[in-house]
């Protein structure tokens, strides 16, 4: 008898990984396309990526593409979808389409979680391009932001970090702020000599105001030795604090023994700088917290949600985990399709 199958799908706002898992842990498939976030294609734009990745998948693993869905769980994460109201749509949508036969919606935040737990409750933070938390207690209870950037109150993440790196070489470089290494370390990292020549670089769109965020790992290696780019990390730090204080309280986890997942291109940098910071300030409001960076793609706690959803065994849940460990370093080759 064959094994169900899970979707697992992480959708960001700059790629998507699809992977095929059989019930049993097997992976069967795990490719990787273009981004696929609601919020920047609209759900039909985004359905329209996932049912191209899924024909891929489905042809690499030999599975005849009929009719009918395929897998029998589908658990799709996605990256803006911020509100309830969003992930009933994007559902709604979803459900009519042949991906799965059950299909569950949400924020990719609830993939870093169970990615980096194995109990898949406890608090994860997401520091990439952006930033974004959320808070899963034991029974099931969640706390959520919007994360919608500014418009939510929001600071940190790659591009906020990358915008406070040139707003401080150009302070630096005409006086109005202090002297810092970033005045030489920013317009260089783009082959430009002065944050003058950058800023009319960017005025022109020489240089697309995307490319900021490339900043942020020089941020992050000028603060050993630079006051002000330490500065901008100790704010990161805070903001992080912040947004895991606010989960754990909101869910009454403050006082027992919960962990906080760091999750993200930021975090995974594993900056020693950073990563304690964050861990003395949570430790002042949850002593008994344990802070982890994971390093699992959120596309493997997509796929162990849907083990979740389907009883798996441990040792299918384990089995899952270490396959698509093994087939990342495949797919992030340079040069692989969907790169």
């Amino acid at each position: 008898m064959t094994q169900p199958l899970v979707l697992a799908i992480d959708g960001g706002n700059s790629k998507t990984d699809l992977a095929l898992v059989r019930a049993d842990g097997e992976v069967v498939a795990l490719v990787r396309g273009p981004q696929s976030s609601p919020h920047h294609l609209g759900v039909d734009g985004s359905l329209g990526v996932l049912d191209d990745l899924l024909a891929q998948a489905l042809s690499e693993a030999g599975i005849p593409n009929g009719d009918g869905p395929v897998a029998d769980v589908g658990r799709l994460y996605l990256a803006g979808v911020d509100f309830p109201s969003e992930e009933k749509e994007m559902q709604a949508a979803a459900s009519n389409r042949r991906l799965a036969r059950r299909i569950s919606v949400g924020n990719d935040t609830l993939a870093v979680l169970r990615a980096g737990t194995d109990s898949g409750w406890g608090v994860a933070i997401v520091c990439g391009a952006g930033i974004n938390c959320v808070g899963v207690a034991p029974d099931g209870r969640q706390a959520r932001f919007p994360a919608l950037g500014w418009i939510t109150g929001d600071w940190g993440g790659g591009y906020d970090v990358g915008l406070s790196a040139v707003s401080a070489a150009a302070r630096s470089e005409d006086g109005r702020g202090p002297k810092t290494t970033l005045e030489q370390a920013v317009p260089g990292h783009f082959g430009l000599d002065t944050p003058t020549h950058l800023a009319e670089a960017f005025h022109h769109g020489k240089i697309q105001d995307h490319r900021i965020i490339e900043l942020a790992p020089i941020v992050v290696a000028e603060a050993d030795r630079d006051p002000t780019a330490a500065a901008i990390v100790a704010r990161l730090a805070e903001e992080v604090v912040t947004l895991i204080r606010v989960a754990l309280e909101r869910l009454g986890l403050t006082d027992g023994q919960v962990e906080v997942v760091l999750g993200g291109g930021l975090m995974q940098s594993q900056d020693k700088r950073l990563i304690s910071a964050v861990a003395s300030g949570l430790h002042e409001i949850a002593p008994q917290a344990a802070v982890k960076v994971t390093s699992s793609p959120p596309v493997v706690g997509a796929a162990l949600l849907g083990l979740d959803e389907l009883e798996a065994a441990p040792e299918a849940q384990s089995r899952a985990r270490k396959e698509l460990t093994q087939a990342f370093k495949t797919i992030e080759t340079p040069g692989r399709r969907g790169q």
